[in-house]
């Protein structure tokens, strides 16, 4: 477990300077320069990753049940993740709909999973794992959405194609994920199957 929550703190660590730190994280990049911060960036968040993968692995081996989820909670959490796939695409297709409303889906789009993830599983490296991203994506939404008032940010105007990519890039690559990469990355088929 320990390995879990040092991959959580280094890697949600390295992700959270602009919500609890701006202002230091400005510092850096001048000091450092842009290049620099995002090696140093991009260094912790891998170094982070590997340990909360591994961490996350070792503690599945012998599990703490803190609650039996009901069947249904699987069912609601395969839809809500088939909506963060659409929103994960939708941070990287441009000029479509969901992005010009929302203005950070991907933000939103871990959120969902996260949430998603609670509502299936019930031990104590499930709250650990995506509890901790569920926190992280709710304040750094928050403080994202703050500054895009702050700033006025304007998103473009979406136009109906891309919209519709968004939606066909985002299912196709969740079914994909459902049906086959879950269980080869993860090992477990979150059909049942």
């Amino acid at each position: 477990m320990a390995l879990l929550i040092a991959g959580l703190i280094l890697f949600l660590g390295a992700h959270s300077t602009r919500i609890f730190t701006d202002n230091w994280r400005t510092n850096m990049i001048e000091r450092l320069g842009e290049l620099k911060w995002k090696g140093v960036v991009t260094a912790l968040s891998i170094a982070g990753f590997v340990l909360l993968i591994v961490g996350y692995d070792q503690a599945r081996m012998t599990p703490v049940m803190l609650w039996e989820p009901p069947i249904w909670t699987r069912h609601v959490a395969l839809l809500l993740n088939l909506l963060a796939f659409i929103l994960l695409a939708a941070a990287y297709v441009p000029r479509n709909i969901i992005k010009s409303k929302i203005g950070h889906p991907m933000i939103a789009g871990v959120k969902i999973w996260a949430l998603a993830h609670l509502l299936a599983n019930g031990n104590l490296a499930d709250v650990l794992l995506f509890g901790g991203f569920l926190i992280w994506a709710v304040l750094d939404f928050r403080i994202s959405r703050r500054r895009d008032r702050m700033n006025a940010t304007v998103y473009p105007s979406a136009a109906m194609a891309n919209s519709l990519l968004t939606l066909v890039v985002g299912l196709g690559a969740g079914v994909v994920f459902m049906l086959w990469l879950h269980v080869r990355w993860v090992g477990v088929s979150p059909l049942g199957m």
